[in-house]
């Protein structure tokens, strides 16, 4: 039985989310997809310093997860820079520490920590559960389960 996927914690939201190298259409151009918790993991290391111990601490994930993930964002930062693609900052499997979900059921609400926690409520296994955000007490921005492909980051909301 596979071990279940645990979220990355980021902290970080851009505002800018796309980029394109100067000078070109976005319509001619290939496009690298970073995760979210490539770009957090870049930023904590890079721009925050910190060790892969601490960086791995924030995110909540094994330092040898983090190094992968730091890993594959830098080769995808490389290829995009050197081989002149856009770079799209969307999707992966993250939350923040303010994503909490709700069980209709009895009332808890919790915070994500396991790919199943958004299926059953880890107090009393009901599988009817939903997102703070859908739940109308998520005043924060977030981007609901961060691989949800009909959430439009741009606008904070479902399509």
């Amino acid at each position: 039985m596979p071990r279940p996927t645990k979220f990355r914690r980021v902290e970080f939201f851009p505002k800018d989310t796309y980029f394109v190298p100067l000078g070109k259409a976005k319509c001619e151009l290939e496009e690298v997809i970073l995760k979210v918790e490539e770009l957090e993991a870049m930023r904590l290391k890079d721009i925050e310093g910190l060790n892969q111990e601490e960086c791995a601490e924030r995110m909540q994930v094994s330092r040898q997860t983090f190094q992968n993930i730091i890993d594959e964002a830098r080769r995808k930062v490389a290829v995009a820079l050197s081989e002149g693609k856009a770079i799209n900052i969307n999707g992966g499997n993250y939350i923040t520490s303010k994503c909490k979900f709700k069980c209709i059921e009895c009332g808890t609400i919790y915070p994500i920590q396991y790919e199943q926690d958004k299926k059953s409520c880890p107090s009393c296994g009901s599988q009817e559960v939903m997102c703070g955000r859908k739940a109308e007490f998520c005043k924060s921005w977030c981007r609901g389960n961060g691989n949800d492909k009909n959430y439009d980051s741009n606008r904070g909301q479902t399509r």
